[in-house]
């Protein structure tokens, strides 16, 4: 895909957030909307894997380690066709199969259920472990939160990754700088986070992670990068795409009523009729 569709493909991915955690009346828009751009590039762009076929043998693996944004990962599944958008609508309503954190048992793409931070970083390293001793050729990418990373499991696992070399593993920290309780370096700062993976045998590489160029090139990096695990460190917008929500700690985990709803798809009806004159 161009980057212009890829801008596209992610404004709709935004659309389907809102629209789903307006519908749930619960659940994380803040880093779901600020990882979008990751989320469509990964789905749409960077991994080998089939809606058709959603448990191929050698499709590439995706762990959500922040598992709360799960509205993200779903809606970029949907966008890619692994189910149906209409079901988005379902989210967190009893009986339905997109529950408040990712479920592999229930929802087609899913590759780890997730949600106790700290732990999908571990899981990965051993997804891409196992591909190492089975010779397969997937790759596996973990996308973690930069308040998930104050959690003392990420640098356990990190510390074996780096180790054992796994340079089939792509760990991405969604660095907004915002966490539940406030910014993460006022919390309790894992900054210089670059430096920290490095200190683990991780290559590691800073970039916008609201910019597709930036997205792009890091992932072709990490892909030519051998002996090593890579960590993309992404600084991202929370709340990306709906004005009230962008960089507003108060969005980490709460819904939009109906007018902050027709607000916040008027921002991003902007936003693609923008993209449309490009």
């Amino acid at each position: 895909m161009t980057n212009l569709e890829l801008k596209k493909t992610a404004n709709e991915v935004r659309k389907s957030i809102v629209t789903a955690v307006h519908s749930a009346k619960a659940g994380h828009p803040g880093g779901s909307l600020s990882a979008a751009d990751i989320f469509t590039y990964l789905y749409f762009e960077e991994m080998n894997v089939d809606p058709k076929n959603p448990k191929m043998t050698d499709r590439d693996r995706f762990v959500l380690s922040k598992g709360h944004t799960a509205p993200g990962l779903y809606s970029a599944l949907a966008e890619r066709g692994f189910f149906p958008k209409e079901d988005l609508v379902t989210l967190r309503h009893t009986g339905s199969y997109l529950q408040g954190h990712p479920d592999m048992k229930h929802i087609p793409g899913v590759d780890m259920s997730s949600g106790s931070l700290g732990q999908g970083l571990s899981v990965a390293a051993g997804m891409a472990a196992a591909g190492k001793f089975d010779k397969k050729d997937y790759r596996v990418y973990a996308l973690c939160g930069d308040g998930e990373i104050q959690e003392g499991q990420i640098w356990e696992a990190a510390m074996w990754a780096g180790f054992r070399k796994l340079d089939n593993l792509v760990v991405i920290v969604d660095n907004n700088n915002l966490q539940i309780d406030g910014t993460v370096d006022e919390v309790c700062s894992p900054y210089p986070i670059d430096k920290k993976f490095e200190a683990f045998n991780f290559h590691t590489i800073t970039i916008d992670g609201n910019d597709f160029d930036e997205i792009r090139a890091a992932f072709k990096e990490a892909r030519e990068t051998k002996g090593k695990p890579t960590a993309i460190i992404a600084k991202t917008l929370k709340g990306k795409g709906v004005s009230f929500m962008e960089n507003a700690v108060d969005w980490h985990g709460k819904a939009p009523n109906d007018e902050q709803y027709e607000i916040a798809m008027a921002d991003l009806e902007k936003v693609g009729e923008a993209l449309c004159q490009e």
